[in-house]
């Protein structure tokens, strides 16, 4: 199946319509939404992995880390091979990969099978999150691209909101490996769906495969995001966290420099001249540093200051979500952004989103909070599509899979910055302000246990809330910061003309003409 087959052209785009082109949105935003659920859907079942599994801290930390590990590690290369060996190959083989590392994590039975079930199962995340995205862009013209691109970003939010609720339905009824072999009949579908319905596409010719930058960029990401995961556990001065980040630094410096010296480099250095393309990559980072660790310290607020089980705190968090897929999906927001432009929707739905954030940190009760997931949600809904179509257009359609590589990656850098910094401005505010009976206790438990008067543990209480409040106004203020910056590098671009040369050796494929065909439309 090819794009000329059958289809429609677009309203002054030059580009031909896939009749199809709706139910393919669905079933790779199907394949999208089990693979960003797997983020979040394992952190309630960490009771039930330590008890059954007998697993130490360390243990679980590895099980639930070595799948946001590989994946932001292989995010880059992942988009590369996507163009270059076929987006279609690419999602098919993520899937399957993604379903069979399931099938391993919900047989598991020791904490070593678990982790390298994980493991498998980020590298088909990888593959998953970079071509989902390279198809979407494939598929819909400039017309209705936002759109879909809108659509594609809500089932990202949704997916990562709706991990601890779904996590908790599952948990209630069944054992923890039903949480991965729940992704097998989903797997299923989306391999029979995608081979029938998805066109092949791919660059055109592009010389040999850069291996080497493969590996740089490959250890210099995983090291650099697990240095940050361990800040938080191990201390930002630890050996732990000092090594692989400087190393991790090393070797990406090094990756930068074999990049601009290679013939055929993975990643083309040329993007980052473009400034449409590092406002769009600095509105990402700065989004998901504040969501992520906003949502992130929203869950501890709700069950550890407010009572609620990780069911309950993930349902009162679904506001959030709903608005985002609301917002999209009735095709709001690509009418907005496209009236707004990229700048100042990017601008605006990141001022709306760091309202939210301020709303929450002042909010007593849940009514207030409400208020602020529905800033967010609408915030979210007009930034993160806004900033993924700014990153995607910047660049030449042909190497879409790199630019969702490049999304994808400063998404995880954003996300696991957040985590661990916000997490930290909540420690240390939280151990300033404990009362001296409860002085030097790690956590807010232990605090608690430590306290002798009901003086005493509503300090600990207090101290908790006032650490969750600032480090929710400093998310705000990254959020705030990071829309301005970003409209502020798109709007001085302006309409810049790409600056990526075309490949010096650009050939025809003889084994695949529906995909030439495909690059020469895009590029008319």
């Amino acid at each position: 199946m090819t794009l000329t087959t059958g289809t429609t052209a677009g309203p002054g785009t030059g580009q031909t319509r896939s009749p199809a082109r709706w139910a393919i949105l669905a079933v790779i935003c199907l394949a999208q939404f089990a693979a960003v659920l797997d983020n979040t859907v394992l952190n309630v079942a960490i009771p039930s992995l330590t008890r059954d599994l007998d697993a130490t801290t360390s243990d679980v930390q590895w099980i639930v880390n070595a799948y946001s590990l590989v994946q932001s590690g292989l995010l880059l290369a992942a988009g590369s091979a996507a163009d270059r060996y076929g987006r279609k190959r690419l999602l098919l083989a993520g899937l399957t990969v993604f379903g069979a590392g399931s099938l391993a994590a919900g047989l598991a039975d020791t904490t070593g099978q678990l982790t390298a079930a994980r493991a498998g199962m980020g590298i088909g995340g990888a593959l998953l999150l970079t071509t989902t995205l390279a198809v979407v862009v494939q598929v819909f013209d400039a017309a209705e691209r936002p759109r879909a691109i809108g659509v594609w970003g809500a089932v990202n939010a949704l997916g990562f909101a709706a991990g601890p609720p779904i996590g908790g339905l599952v948990l209630a009824h069944f054992h923890w490996g039903a949480l991965f072999l729940a992704n097998l009949p989903v797997v299923v579908f989306a391999l029979l769906a995608v081979r029938l319905l998805v066109p092949e596409s791919r660059a055109p010719g592009g010389g040999p495969p850069d291996l080497l930058g493969v590996l740089l960029s490959t250890v210099g990401m995983t090291a650099v995001v697990l240095a940050i995961t361990q800040g938080p556990e191990s201390g930002w001065s630890s050996p732990r966290v000092l090594l692989p980040a400087a190393g991790g630094l090393l070797v990406l410096a090094v990756f930068a420099r074999w990049e601009h010296h290679v013939r055929h480099p993975m990643l083309d250095p040329h993007f980052f001249r473009d400034r449409r393309f590092v406002g769009a990559v600095v509105g990402v980072v700065l989004i998901t540093f504040g969501s992520a660790g906003v949502l992130f310290l929203l869950t501890q607020q709700l069950q550890f200051v407010h009572g609620y089980s990780p069911l309950a705190a993930g349902l009162h968090l679904a506001p959030f979500a709903l608005t985002v897929v609301v917002l999209n999906a009735t095709g709001l927001t690509a009418r907005v952004v496209g009236r707004l432009g990229h700048p100042l929707a990017i601008a605006s739905g990141m001022s709306l989103l760091a309202g939210g954030f301020v709303a929450v940190a002042l909010s007593a009760g849940y009514g207030p909070l409400l208020l602020g997931l529905l800033l967010m949600g609408t915030g979210c809904a007009f930034a993160n599509p806004a900033i993924v179509e700014a990153v995607m257009s910047a660049i030449p359609p042909d190497r879409a899979g790199a630019g969702a590589g490049v999304d994808g990656t400063m998404a995880e850098i954003g996300n696991s910055l957040g985590v661990a910094a916000l997490g930290a401005v909540l420690n240390a505010r939280f151990a300033a302000l404990l009362p001296a009976a409860a002085a030097g206790a790690g956590s807010l438990p232990a605090a608690l246990a430590a306290a002798r008067t009901e003086a005493d543990r509503a300090a600990v209480l207090e101290a908790f809330t006032a650490g969750i409040s600032t480090s929710q106004l400093l998310g705000a203020a990254a959020v705030l910061v990071g829309g301005c910056l970003a409209a502020v590098l798109l709007r001085s671009a302006g309409r810049v003309v790409h600056p990526v040369p075309p490949p010096e050796d650009v050939g025809p494929r003889p084994d695949d003409n529906a995909s030439r065909g495909l690059a020469e439309k895009i590029h008319e």
